[in-house]
């Protein structure tokens, strides 16, 4: 059996330095808010490109402390892509802002730039781009909106850690970025962690503040806060990963391209790329068809084992049974017709020749 993801063998890589950066927390005594996460912050901010690193606990409260930060909350807009993972649509919610859904390009994925603007009004204060499944969205034009709105530029970069865009990384194309490092993720802990990276000095300040109960200084709160840090262990193990994130990244890329270049199947659409190859990271490689349950047990009986990144789009959720009578017909098509190929930075090119051969004798 080919796995969809084999995280086992990709953190066997690492064994005897992810051990002893264990072993330098457990012997350290010091276990919240320390000279790991420091570190981490740093090396993360560095490797980036931005001024700024806050850890915190997860993607979903990275997403949403950037929002409390910029003070967006009731009453409020935030544009948002319909087809992104439901985390995006969550913290627009939990903050009391109002997520305006905008449809995606059907073959990049990403949200269609041309419709962001027929959504945008008086009350719009961001744009919360997705770089989804790995793939790196057009930031020139959303960009240009957002400067012509005067409107905030948030990344939700969970699924594309080192993606590049006109020479720059993602977590450094808007005002702030949240980041995801969910055991699966191209940069994964052992664990729930995440990161915001901003180049906003005081945005900075007070995300740090408002990750730790909206305090400075122990005991004394500014704001009404959380406790949303980012704790050492999974610092440390961060920062043994880190450094050999651009090699995984490359592999997958490579993966992609076999992908990409070998797959000629009519049944299978594979997706279009607007930015250069070269500049995605590839978190997952989805392909779309009609049939597609048809396919996925075709491929498990050959030994290839796929997942569907996601069944049920967030605007069909119980979570948002307001928005269940409301049709995004793209959304829709891709929530009907994808499905994720295997692919990892410890997939072999046999592994991958083998997929590539069955779906291409798929009838």
């Amino acid at each position: 059996m080919i796995p969809f993801l084999d995280l086992k063998k990709i953190n066997n890589q690492y064994t005897k330095e992810l051990e002893e950066a264990a072993s330098r927390v457990i012997n350290s005594g010091w276990y919240i808010s320390g000279t790991e996460v420091g570190e981490f912050e740093t090396e993360f901010a560095a490797y980036c490109g931005n001024k700024h690193c806050i850890g915190v606990s997860n993607g979903l409260d990275a997403l949403k402390l950037i929002l409390k930060g910029f003070e967006i909350g009731v009453g409020d807009e935030v544009i948002v892509p319909s087809n992104t993972y439901i985390a995006s649509i969550l913290a627009i919610s939990e903050v009391g802002a109002t997520p305006i859904l905008v449809e995606p390009d059907i073959e990049t994925y990403n949200i269609d730039h041309n419709l962001i603007e027929t959504k945008i009004t008086k009350d719009t204060k961001a744009i919360l781009v997705v770089h989804l499944y790995g793939l790196i969205a057009e930031m020139k034009p959303i960009l240009e909106i957002a400067k012509k709105y005067n409107l905030k530029v948030i990344e939700d970069a969970a699924q594309a850690h080192g993606a590049i865009y006109d020479g720059k990384r993602t977590g450094n194309l808007g005002d702030a970025a949240g980041f995801s490092f969910y055991p699966g993720k191209n940069l994964g802990a052992l664990g729930d962690a995440g990161a915001i990276t901003t180049n906003d000095d005081l945005l900075a300040e007070k995300l740090r503040s408002l990750r730790n109960y909206g305090s400075y200084k122990k005991y004394e709160n500014v704001y009404k806060g959380y406790n949303h840090r980012l704790d050492e262990m999974q610092a440390a193990l961060l920062r043994v990963k880190l450094p050999y994130l651009d090699v995984e990244n490359d592999k997958r890329r490579k993966i992609a391209n076999l992908y990409l270049e070998n797959i000629r199947n009519k049944q299978i659409a594979l997706p279009r790329l607007l930015v250069p190859q070269e500049q995605h990271v590839w978190h997952v490689f989805t392909v779309c068809t009609e049939k597609r349950e048809e396919f996925q047990r075709f491929l498990l009986e050959h030994g290839i084992q796929t997942i569907i990144h996601y069944p049920i789009p967030p605007h069909k959720q119980i979570a948002y049974s307001e928005w269940n009578n409301i049709n995004y017909p793209i959304s829709e098509e891709i929530h009907r017709t994808i499905i994720s190929l295997p692919i990892s930075s410890v997939q072999t090119e046999e592994e991958t020749f083998k997929i590539i051969s069955v779906i291409n004798s798929y009838r």
